[in-house]
């Protein structure tokens, strides 16, 4: 563990999410103490959040240098090569955390990984008749469909999509949801386009679990997220029931941010961690800003998850007259919080629930407030900005 310094513990600013102060706390450690695996380790850590590649990579690989059996460092190591599609860097670090399956997969792969065609931005509609976001997307040229669009989602097909695009599985592994325990196949598709715009050469997985979807509706044949639009300029935009995806170029991000200054969008914080688990900063009710993930992909009316210690920080009423399942978990209880906010970004009479597993705080490392869901977002467009790392949201 690293020792308090002149700035505190960097473990407690860590987990509290103050990470600029987290790192110039394991700086100091690392002054005093060259070979101190941990803080090299949270110091690659903090850098990965915020896509500094290089500075991750060099403290993550010093971390694995210095405690060889880390594999949460050889996992984020791992990570920082994925999210530059530098996928056969990976390979042989997923392989020593022992992640065969997805070892095997992007060792599968040819051709430029994640290798973008087409115009500079493609605008397609976006259906909100789901409890998840639809747009359509083809695969390997075939006619569009619907697939839901989930932040937390990688790129998923169903068994039938899967087997009408030909796919072969280069390995399995095991999945889970409350209902059942079932097989996932990994493989790399060909052709993913959405809209006007085609990606090629993308590790896929598929499996004969049902996607989310109302009762008596076909369900999607698949899902995709932040995998996909990390590689993008991405807007969300609820109001106008449309995503765009732009690419990552100067003049794409000069325009935007123009556009965004004319209409009074509001810039916040981006991290990213595990490849597909965005957050930001935000509020619950006065309580922050503090850390919040965000999911563009939850099932159900609820704006708001989050735990019984944050809601009793943010003196939220619990209606213990209604006890329901949140995540799967008995004893969870409705609130209707007066407010909550990202930036200047204002919803009131927010809908939530409370739950002992209402969030990714031990997955994450750190502590996170909430987590605030598409319902949350539906009346703001909200932009995710993976080069300078900031969320854009407009104010109404």
């Amino acid at each position: 563990m690293a020792f308090a310094g002149a700035r505190g513990n960097p473990d407690e600013l860590f987990k509290a999410g103050r990470f600029q102060e987290a790192d110039r706390g394991y700086e100091e450690v690392l002054e005093r103490d060259p070979n101190n695996a941990h803080a090299h380790a949270q110091r690659g850590y903090i850098a990965l959040l915020s896509n500094r590649f290089a500075d991750a990579e060099r403290s993550l690989t010093k971390a694995v240098e210095l405690a060889p059996g880390d594999n949460a460092s050889k996992d984020r190591l791992a990570d920082c090569y994925v999210r530059q599609d530098q996928l056969a860097r990976a390979v042989p670090l997923l392989r020593a955390a022992r992640h065969e399956a997805t070892a095997k997969q992007y060792e599968s792969v040819t051709g430029t990984p994640f290798e973008i065609r087409g115009p500079q931005s493609t605008k397609v509609p976006i259906d909100f008749r789901y409890p998840i976001p639809l747009v359509n997307a083809s695969v390997n040229g075939a006619e569009a469909v619907p697939f839901t669009i989930d932040t937390y989602a990688p790129l998923v097909f169903t068994m039938e999509t899967a087997e009408k695009a030909g796919l072969r599985a280069v390995a399995t592994s095991t999945g889970r949801n409350p209902q059942e325990t079932f097989t996932i196949y990994h493989g790399v598709v060909e052709s993913f386009r959405v809209g006007e715009i085609e990606m090629r050469n993308l590790p896929v997985l598929w499996h004969k679990a049902e996607m989310p979807h109302p009762l008596g509706v076909p369900q999607p044949h698949g899902a995709f997220g932040t995998p996909i639009f990390y590689h993008f300029l991405t807007t969300i935009d609820f109001p106008n029931n449309a995503l765009v995806l732009r690419r990552k170029t100067r003049e794409q991000l000069r325009e935007f941010l123009a556009e965004a200054k004319r209409t009074d969008v509001d810039r916040v914080p981006l991290w990213l961690v595990n490849t597909h688990y965005p957050c930001t900063s935000g509020s619950l009710n006065g309580y922050g800003p503090r850390v919040i993930s965000v999911d563009l992909g939850a099932v159900g009316a609820v704006q708001v998850g989050t735990r019984p210690k944050v809601a009793e920080r943010a003196g939220l009423q619990l209606d213990h007259d209604r006890p329901t399942l949140f995540g799967n978990e008995e004893g969870s209880y409705p609130f209707v919080a007066p407010k909550a906010s990202i930036g200047r970004a204002v919803a009131r009479d927010v809908y939530g629930w409370v739950a002992d597993n209402a969030g990714f705080d031990e997955r994450f490392g750190f502590d996170t407030i909430g987590n605030f869901s598409q319902e949350f977002f539906k009346e703001f467009s909200i932009t995710f900005d993976y080069v300078g790392m900031h969320l854009y949201i407009s104010s109404r």
